[in-house]
């Protein structure tokens, strides 16, 4: 199983490398990383399908399916549409507030043609709304991410991406800090019956050690060494924690769906990692947080 992590690990981070360097590259922004997440949105709709199921509760599939896509297409079409930048970031969110309501309204819609008898309506239409939100408006979240330019900082096509990568990689860094640091001092457990691997020293020292390494990464980036002044170094610091502790949370929520539906994987397509939830579960509540760093502090 280790084996399979590390080939699937490397060829991961090689194909999302390779999809980020076309992206950055192509005429329109989002030409290769917007299919990419329709694909990961349609899977992860498909994963929140079968943990309904396996509890016994009769969702309605494709509400599920259409309400959770909708904000991620929307928020694509938002990249394309604003190719050349505006002059106020956060008017883009449009685009995913019109595609969430536009998913809440289909698992409406959907639920009155199925309505016969009273008694099951409310539990599918929230099932299909908890898919709408927690997978397609927080996937469209990172979407939206794309749309973020670090102004002022002269980076070129790559410069682009760097919302999102420094999510990725900060959030990443966090989880392999923690799962190391839990190896080797983990004694106290954060949460036993979410997540029983998961203990307060690997926490606290996978926080620490990827925003101390985000933080100084990030400033150098965007300024080079005259970045590593105070006022820089304690926004990049502030942000590094912030997506971390998020991202830990989103962890734990995955983890909660999980126990609660007596699976242990959202699904068993990649081995060794799960689905499309366990690789994304602690990027997705902090998308928002990072999107509002990068749009208004940074």
């Amino acid at each position: 199983m280790l084996r399979w992590r590390l080939i699937l690990g490397v060829l991961l981070v090689a194909g999302l490398a390779g999809l980020c360097w076309l992206d950055a590259h192509a005429a329109l922004p989002g030409s290769y990383l917007g299919p990419l997440a329709i694909v990961a949105a349609a899977l992860a709709a498909g994963e929140m399908l079968r943990m309904f199921r396996t509890q016994g509760h009769d969702a309605t599939a494709w509400t599920v399916y259409v309400g959770t896509l909708l904000p991620v297409a929307l928020s694509c079409l938002a990249v394309v549409a604003y190719a050349k930048p505006p002059s106020f970031v956060l008017g883009r969110l449009s685009w995913l507030a019109i595609g969430l309501a536009g998913g809440l309204g289909v698992a409406i819609v959907g639920e009155m043609r199925r309505y016969e008898s009273p008694g099951k309506s409310i539990t599918r239409l929230a099932l299909a709304s908890l898919s709408v939100l927690y997978v397609g408006g927080l996937m469209g979240m990172l979407v939206q991410l794309r749309l973020v330019e670090p102004y002022g900082y002269g980076l070129g096509a790559w410069g682009r991406l760097l919302p999102l990568l420094s999510l990725i990689a900060t959030v990443k860094l966090s989880d392999t800090m923690q799962y190391t640091f839990g190896r080797l001092f983990g004694r106290h457990k954060v949460a036993p019956t979410l997540s029983p691997g998961k203990t307060w020293e690997g926490t606290i020292g996978g926080i620490g050690s990827a925003s101390l390494a985000a933080a100084f990464g990030i400033a150098w980036i965007l300024k080079g060494s005259a970045g590593f002044t105070p006022t820089v170094l304690l926004k990049t610091g502030a942000f590094a924690i912030a997506v971390t502790v998020t991202g830990i949370i989103g962890d734990l929520a995955e983890s909660m769906l999980k126990r609660d539906a007596g699976v242990k994987d959202s699904s068993d397509w990649l081995p060794g990692f799960g689905g499309v939830l366990d690789i994304l579960d602690s990027l997705l509540l902090a998308a928002p947080v990072a999107y509002l760093f990068w749009a208004v502090v940074l």
